[in-house]
């Protein structure tokens, strides 16, 4: 529902931040991967995702969007929710978790609290292909749209489609015709080829 949100920092703690955007205070929970990363600055931008329960509505909030890719996917999990998933993300960096899920070290994923040896051994066992098949930067964001060529490998990544593949179609695609097409047109070749 939310993107992110980008304002005035009201308070900070190691759990939360209290962001004021255009006079609405938002309580967004945050990991310490996040906190460590905000620094001091009087202005901040979280990337968010929004937590609806029947008796609650709760934000988190992440320094940027690798963080809440990964954060999605741990959730995505049976039996980690939003709480272990920022836990996770409190204990190590986003980085180790995803080499750890990569290589199958379930000893790293263990030592995080709250997870056992079955939890790690699930988390290692449902994630490892995504994150693989999507490569090293799979919890990175998706680029910047700049060009053509970059907004239609956003769109292909997004459309569930491998990032190193759609990247050599596109490549592909732009040497056959010179350069010159738009984004739809090379988002509809490349789905002709991928």
């Amino acid at each position: 529902m939310y993107a992110y949100i980008d304002g005035r920092l009201v308070f900070k703690s190691p759990a939360y931040v209290v962001i004021d955007a255009n006079g609405v205070g938002y309580h967004i929970n945050i990991s310490l991967n996040t906190y460590s990363l905000m620094g001091d600055a009087e202005r901040c931008k979280l990337f968010t995702w929004l937590h609806v329960k029947e008796d609650a509505h709760t934000l988190y909030g992440f320094a940027d969007e690798s963080e809440r890719n990964l954060f999605l996917h741990l959730i995505s999990i049976s039996g980690i929710g939003p709480n272990t998933g920022r836990m996770m993300l409190s204990s190590i960096t986003p980085a180790e978790i995803h080499t750890a899920i990569v290589n199958g070290n379930v000893a790293v994923i263990q030592r995080i609290k709250g997870i056992g040896p079955k939890s790690a051994q699930r988390v290692i066992l449902e994630l490892q292909d995504k994150l693989r098949k999507e490569g090293p930067g799979s919890t990175s964001a998706i680029p910047v749209a700049k060009t053509a060529k970059d907004e239609a490998l956003a769109a292909l990544v997004m459309l569930g489609f491998v990032r190193n593949n759609a990247e050599k179609v596109l490549d592909q695609e732009l040497n056959k015709n010179g350069g010159t097409l738009t984004v739809e047109e090379l988002i509809k070749l490349a789905l002709k080829s991928l």
